[in-house]
Parts: C-alpha cells; structure tokens; sequence
C-alpha cells in the first residue's frame, strides 16, 4: 500500500514540474531525460483528471453515464493522439527532424496534461452550473463545448511551443517542420471533433434514457451545436 501511495505521488509530482516550469521540462524532453517515467506518470495522471470531468458532465443523467463518460473522456483524448501521432512524427522524421518517436509522443501528452488539469481546474464551475440549472441540458451542453474549446485552445498552445522546442536540434528542415505542424493541428482538430461525436454521448441529458453510443449517422458536430443555440434563444 506504501509503494501505491509512492507511486500515485510520483505520477502527480511530474505534472506538477511540467505545470511549474515548463521550459525546464521540455529541455529535459529534448535530453531524453527520463522519458518513459515522465510518459507513463502524464498518462496516469491525465486520464485521472479526465476522468473526473467525465464524470461530472455525465452525471445529469444518472451514474450509468457518469461511469460511462468518466471511461470515455480519456480514451477520447488519447485515441486522438494515437489517431493523429504517426503523422506527426513520419512527415517530421522525413524532413529532417531527429527526435525520437517517444520524445514526440511525450510532447503531445505534456498537451493532453494540460488540458486534463485545466478541465480539473474548471471542474467546480461545471459542478455549479450542474446544480443550479438542472432543466437547461442545452445551455449545459454550450458551456462544456466552450470549455473544452478553451482548454483544447491552451494545450495547442503548449503542443506547438514544445514541438519548436525540440527542433531547435534540426535546423534543416525546420521551417517545412513548422508549416506541417500548423497543418497538423487542424487535422488533431478535425480528427478530435470528429472521434468526440462518434463516441458520444458525454453529457447527460436528463430526458433521456442512457446510452453507451449513438449511431453514427445523422447529423455531425455543427449541427447540433446549431441546434442547441437555437433551443436556448427559443426559436
């Protein structure tokens, strides 16, 4: 139980340093430093704090979507990662870049850490809007797609400045290396908002009945963003 609890902090304290100073730890990713407990501490400890967000934004609808939503966030946001990592890592690998693939593959999960502790950090905020307006499923909904667009926004952030950070090693190559990252980062958009409503649900809606998945056809992601805007303005 000792070495449990040892290990739990350990998975924590190396967010803490990214969060604290992360310069110094994407320096540590360009040295290879540590690299397999910094991959396995940022996956256990991202997908804790997702799970927890899932957990609140399902929970509207009862515990079987709070546990639901609480196991899917975080393959949600891992399965976009490995969907959108070979292209990545290859396209850079061919023009240039020396970067192993674990020192990418750390980068983008130091990406998906701060989004995960940021969706934590907004989590009472969701929690009260949960409570406090238990019949407004759509405005629920808009304020979480506003939230994970925030949060999505940060971890980009963070994403490109270490991924430019771990070319300063290659000079050839590099500026073809930043035009494909920005190319990139549309399509982790695209891919994610695209897995995001293939996996749904997410959000509880307290008028219906649970389930694990919807099927796929019918609609997309805009559309019923539309249409909850619409609801909300009563038209």
């Amino acid at each position: 139980m000792l070495e449990t609890r040892k290990n739990g902090i350990q998975y924590f304290s190396v967010l803490i340093s990214l969060l604290r100073d992360r310069q110094a730890f994407l320096e540590e990713i360009r040295q290879q430093v540590r690299l397999e407990n910094k991959t396995i501490s940022l996956l256990v400890a991202s997908s804790i704090f997702f799970a927890l967000y899932g957990t609140i934004i399902g929970a509207s609808n009862g515990w079987a979507q709070a546990l639901s939503s609480a196991i899917k966030l975080p393959i949600f946001y891992l399965l976009t990662l490995i969907i959108c990592f070979p292209t990545l890592f290859f396209f850079n690998v061919l023009f240039g870049s020396r970067s192993t693939f674990q020192q990418h593959f750390v980068v983008l999960l130091t990406a998906a850490s701060v989004i995960s502790v940021l969706l934590f950090s907004l989590a009472p905020v969701t929690l009260f809007f949960l409570i406090t307006t238990p019949d407004s499923y759509q405005f629920f909904k808009l304020l979480n797609v506003f939230i994970f667009g925030l949060t999505g926004i940060f971890g980009v952030k963070f994403l490109y400045d270490g991924m430019q950070l771990l070319s300063q090693q290659d000079e050839v190559g590099k500026g073809t290396r930043t035009t494909i990252l920005r190319s990139w980062l549309l399509l982790y958009g695209f891919v994610g908002m695209q897995l995001g409503w293939f996996l749904r649900p997410f959000f509880g809606d307290p008028n219906a009945k649970f389930q694990l998945f919807r099927a796929v056809g019918g609609g997309n992601f805009y559309l019923d963003i539309v249409h909850a805007i619409t609801q909300i303005l009563g038209k």
